[in-house]
């Protein structure tokens, strides 16, 4: 547990050597491939994709949990972009967990990860689209849980940055806990109550 609590708090901060040294020490003594995403994408913030590709093709992804699939084809699809290989970025994301009509506590980040692909493809109303997806999720999930009835609520942000200004990782690959499928919120249902809303105004 120390050693992925240490894991995690390297990566947030942007110390992806250090992130690596503790996923792979404690991957090592547990065997489990639950922190594969932040592997890959810790691969990437040392600027190796092709070897990020690597750790995500050496794993069967069907032996993981859904919601890390979903996180690691998010991160294999980053690393892609940084090879500039876009068409097998967007490929990476086609994926059966990334369906616009329902939302699971995964779906914005992978929602919007498929947005800014199609946005470096120039499909601009895919983009779009795929990003307004993005937020009905999002504040579909907030209101389910109840985020949204609360007063105050205080987030805090750590940007991630390269040693030339830019913004290196973005695929923001922490670990989700699992979601029962049951508990599923119908896109469909809240994009119509949106645009009826928009509609009635």
């Amino acid at each position: 547990m120390v050693r992925e609590t240490v894991a995690i708090t390297a990566y947030a901060v942007g110390d992806f050597a250090l992130a690596l040294r503790e996923l792979r020490t404690h991957r090592r003594i547990t065997g489990s491939d639950e922190q594969l995403p932040l592997i890959v994408d810790s691969e990437r913030g040392v600027g190796r994709p092709d070897r990020a590709l690597e750790e995500g093709r050496a794993v069967d992804r069907m032996t993981l949990s859904v919601p890390v699939r979903v996180q690691l084809a998010i991160a294999m699809s980053g690393a892609r972009l940084d090879l500039g290989q876009t068409d097998r970025a967007l490929q990476e994301l086609d994926i059966p967990e990334a369906d616009p009509d329902r939302a699971f506590e995964w779906s914005p980040a992978l929602f919007s990860a498929r947005a800014a692909v199609l946005e470096e493809l120039g499909r601009h109303d895919e983009a779009a689209e795929w990003e307004r997806r993005a937020q009905i999720a999002s504040d579909a999930l907030d209101a389910a849980s109840g985020v949204a009835d609360r007063e105050v609520i205080v987030v805090e942000e750590i940007d991630l940055i390269d040693d030339e200004g830019g913004v290196d990782v973005a695929s923001g690959v922490i670990p989700v806990a699992d979601v029962d499928e049951d508990e599923a919120i119908d896109m469909q249902t809240v994009a119509d109550d949106a645009d009826d809303a928009e509609e009635s105004r």
